[in-house]
């Protein structure tokens, strides 16, 4: 049994894909408790999740109906088989619930797991196995978290704090991969990603070293322009110190910006290049 919320809520059993509830609060609880990985979610809170703005006077009675539906539903799944396996599932805690799942029930753990592998890489300064790990990690993801699922005030919490996970473990993922010299690979990728966040100022960055490593400076510098009148037009600020020390450096043709040598780990000895790469 495997749970996703990385994309569209599912369920799959055995390889294949169950039916869920399609009732929008019986499946917002669903995503309210997974998203707790197994922590006991109060009654109270499940709630206020489903009733943001104003509880009906049978709010108790129609969550409890709603928990039945979704032991129900785990009962129909075949690993599980029955009402009573269901409910050592899905448990009443004292004043709460629960969702029981093993370490490979959810692809929120997968996720740990495949993040420890990344952890472990940037240790030892390894941005080969870095690459492969983050790409692995951020292959979990299928669109948007959970945008089948009505969320209230906890889920979208949680969807923007996985929603802000990606895009930092993108960034990542970018820096390490510009360190391996991949500056030409990461072209199409960087420029999607420039118009998905445009006021997105790491990510245009690396943007522009990627096009300035390539041979072009001029788009480099159109980068910059426009991220710079969006910034100014949309928020009323400027680029940031560190964003416009590196339109210096592109100015300047600065060789700490040149792409770096060939080695086993491939990292950037320049101050300025590592600063200029990194996340802020």
């Amino acid at each position: 049994m495997k749970f996703t919320v990385l994309g569209p809520l599912t369920l799959r059993d055995g390889g294949d894909l169950r039916a869920l509830p399609t009732a929008p609060k019986t499946r917002s609880l669903l995503a309210l408790l997974l998203l707790h990985g197994g922590q006991p979610v109060p009654q109270d809170t499940c709630r206020e999740e489903l009733w943001p703005e104003e509880m009906p006077p049978t709010a108790v009675q129609s969550l409890h109906t709603r928990v039945l539906h979704l032991r129900q539903a785990l009962a129909a799944v075949p690993s599980a088989g029955s009402l009573r396996a269901a409910k050592r599932i899905l448990v009443t805690e004292p004043g709460g619930y629960a969702l029981r799942l093993g370490e490979s029930g959810l692809d929120l753990h997968d996720l740990e797991h495949r993040l420890r592998v990344a952890r472990q890489a940037e240790l030892v300064r390894d941005d080969r196995k870095l690459s492969f790990a983050l790409r692995d990690a951020l292959s979990l993801w299928r669109g948007p978290v959970l945008g089948d699922t009505p969320a209230g005030p906890r889920i979208q919490a949680h969807v923007t704090a996985l929603e802000e996970r990606r895009v930092t473990l993108l960034e990542k993922c970018v820096e390490a991969e510009l360190r391996l010299g991949l500056h030409h690979e990461l072209l199409p990728e960087l420029r999607s990603l420039t118009v998905y966040f445009p006021t997105h100022e790491n990510l245009h960055a690396q943007y522009m070293i990627a096009l300035y490593r390539s041979g072009r400076v001029a788009q480099c510098l159109e980068a910059y322009r426009g991220l710079r009148d969006r910034l100014v037009t949309q928020i009323g600020i400027e680029p940031s110190p560190r964003l416009r020390e590196l339109h210096a450096a592109v100015l300047a043709e600065s060789p700490e910006l040149t792409a770096p040598g060939p080695g086993p780990v491939g990292r950037l000895s320049s101050p300025l290049g590592s600063r200029l790469l990194s996340a802020g």
